[in-house]
């Protein structure tokens, strides 16, 4: 990337340091051998010319080679860094089979296993999801209502006669969608959530496990589905599903500890149906883990596509003909600005990997990640955990943002000549919305913030005199901080004066009129809690780490820059500050470009963009 004065006073003589990095604590070298034979090199690539349907069932063939030659599926769900490493390789591999696969182990079998732990449980379902012979899936959202999630239409009701329930939708709106169920020949086993109606009243929301596909894909009786037209979006086979008077038997109830008496009474340890709603939720975050994971995993391998787009390219532009492509400070702020989000993306996802949450049930962790428990009203999430949410908003934004870039600046061959990129970018996207909406966890957060529920705002200390040092990890949370605690107190009294405004105001009114400083307040606080997780670990890490994660807060001043300036952490003209320094570090870091790039161990199978010319 150009020669350049020799870039550090401490060098970091051991490329080995960074890739221990980036593998974070968790795995043996065996573990990371078997997981690699599961998703071997051949499920990195697509036969041309499959149709839809075709594409499908190679992805559901995979999955199930995948899980038969993984540990056991207990064994990964108790050992979030297995299982991450595992998603990870997945959505690097083929972003569809990562979305399968994740279904499949914590929305399908994750339920199962916590919910139905103390009662016999759906024994004959557990084992075809534990041996492959049925691929899991979720219908949990509804089609015709946005935060569905809150009050599903969709009714379970115990039926005497018969000891089981029985499950309804009542009409197309309160239809499951989306749900992987399309494909008429791959057998699918779902969990269900769905409204307990018991005694005249909504008991809360339970999950029920439902085989909706059967061994030769048939539907049973009381299940329609309706294949969704094709997407070239995340491509996995797309349908709503209506539940018609379908009979399940009782143990397809995962109670969590609920219970009908003899006398047909209700009994349920929860409390009240907004508790058992929040518990129904509680295998949020192991999805919140590998979305977090996998984000960092996607942004290593798009960042990984650029550096090897970019090496060694010279360029034909009239003001320096045959100049290398990354002497253009652009290119290179490019190459290195995607190296350090993948980084930074990468301490986050070693963050929530290692830690429990309380929603982790028991096992208290003195390393867990923080939060959990605040009201809600926009989507049960930030009940659950917070922070762990928010971690999940802030990490597939900050993807979507950084592959988005590296598919760009790869030209036409980073969108025509592989679907990676573009794959990739349409994971990150999806992300924003599955696995708990982004918006509505902002949303949340910000509530909570304003209202100090459970919430704690950060005390950032006064501004150095002078322009502080903004390559000091210190003063990258300091102003992160400190824009956090001002946007917070802003919003705080503007809801307050919304509500205080006159007679017709109400909580509605007042949160609608504020939602844009809503969802910025919010991302202040994801901003500084990554930004610390950075300076941890540019103080503790590898020493390259420093000037690396300091070019990521370098880019998240320039994003956020007009936030901060209008908060007042930040002074007018301090983005040429920004501007400067990001060129000195690009000064410095350039030389160790691939060194960076190398230590991401992206699978070889992932070449650059136009490495399917011979000879090129």
């Amino acid at each position: 990337m150009g020669t350049v004065r020799p870039p550090f006073s401490h060098p970091d003589p051991e490329p080995d340091a960074l890739a221990a990095f980036v593998r974070g604590p968790g795995l043996t070298a065996k573990t990371r051998a078997l997981l690699a034979e599961a998703v071997p090199g051949e499920f990195f690539a697509l036969p041309d010319g499959l149709a839809p349907r075709e594409r499908q069932a190679l992805t559901y063939r995979r999955l199930r080679a995948a899980g038969r030659a993984a540990p056991p599926a207990a064994e990964l769900l108790d050992d979030p860094p297995a299982l991450c490493a595992l998603l990870e390789r997945a959505a690097i591999a083929d972003p569809a089979l990562f979305h399968v696969m994740l279904l499949h182990y914590t929305l399908a079998l994750g339920p199962i296993l916590r919910f139905g732990a103390e009662q016999e449980g759906p024994r004959r379902e557990r084992e075809s999801l534990e041996s492959m012979a049925s691929f899991g899936t979720l219908l949990m959202t509804e089609v015709g209502r946005s935060n569905s999630h809150l009050s599903p239409r969709t009714l379970a009701r115990f039926d005497a006669a018969t000891g089981g329930f029985v499950l309804e939708t009542p009409d197309a709106a309160a239809a499951k969608f989306p749900t992987s169920t399309a494909h008429p020949a791959v057998p699918k086993t779902a969990a269900v959530y769905a409204t307990l109606v018991h005694g005249g009243a909504e008991r809360g929301v339970f999950v029920f496990v439902v085989p909706v596909r059967g061994p030769d894909g048939a539907p049973p009786a009381g299940v329609t589905i309706v294949p969704a037209p094709d997407t070239t979006g995340l491509q996995v086979d797309y349908a709503a599903v209506r539940l018609d008077g379908l009979r399940v038997p009782y143990e397809a109830w995962l109670r969590d500890g609920a219970r009908l008496g003899a006398d047909g009474s209700f009994h349920d340890p929860a409390g009240g149906p907004a508790q058992r709603l929040t518990r129904s939720m509680g295998i949020a975050p192991a999805v919140w883990r590998a979305v977090v994971s996998v984000s960092a995993a996607i942004t290593r391998a798009s960042a990984h596509l650029l550096w090897a787009h970019s090496a060694g390219r010279s360029t034909l532009g009239r003001l320096a003909p045959r100049r290398p492509l990354t002497d253009y400070r652009n290119q290179r702020e490019a190459v290195l600005g995607a190296l350090a989000s993948a980084y930074a993306l990468t301490a986050v996802a070693g963050r929530v990997k290692g830690a429990r949450t309380g929603a982790d049930g028991p096992g208290p962790d003195p390393d867990a990640v923080p939060g959990g428990g605040p009201e809600t009203a926009w989507a049960p999430w930030s009940a659950v955990d917070r922070d762990l949410a928010l971690l999940k908003a802030a990490a597939t934004e900050l993807a979507q943002e950084t592959v988005s870039m590296c598919r760009v600046h790869a030209g036409a061959p980073g969108f025509t000549a592989t679907d990676r990129l573009n794959g990739y970018r349409g994971l990150a996207h999806a992300y924003m919305n599955a696995g708990g909406d982004n918006e509505l966890i902002l949303f949340d957060t910000a509530r909570a913030m304003a209202d100090l529920d459970r919430y704690v705002p950060p005390r950032p200390g006064p501004a150095p005199r002078g322009a502080g040092d903004l390559l000091d990890p210190g003063e990258w949370v300091r102003l992160a901080g400190a824009c956090e605690a001002r946007m917070r107190e802003r919003l705080a009294e503007r809801v307050a004066a919304e509500l205080a405004a006159g007679a017709d105001a109400d909580a509605f009114t007042a949160w609608n009129a504020n939602l844009t400083l809503a969802s910025r307040t919010a991302r202040a606080c994801a901003d500084r809690m990554v930004l610390e997780i950075c300076a941890r670990a540019a103080g503790s890490g590898p020493a390259v780490l420093r000037p690396l994660l300091g070019l990521h807060a370098l880019g998240w001043m320039d994003r956020r820059a007009g936030t901060l300036l209008d908060a007042g952490v930040l002074e007018p003209g301090s983005l040429q500050r920004v501007w400067d320094l990001r060129g000195r570090l690009g000064e410095e870091l350039a030389p160790r470009a691939a060194e960076l790039a190398a230590a991401l161990e992206v699978p070889a199978e992932v070449s650059a963009p136009v490495s399917f010319v011979p000879g090129l």
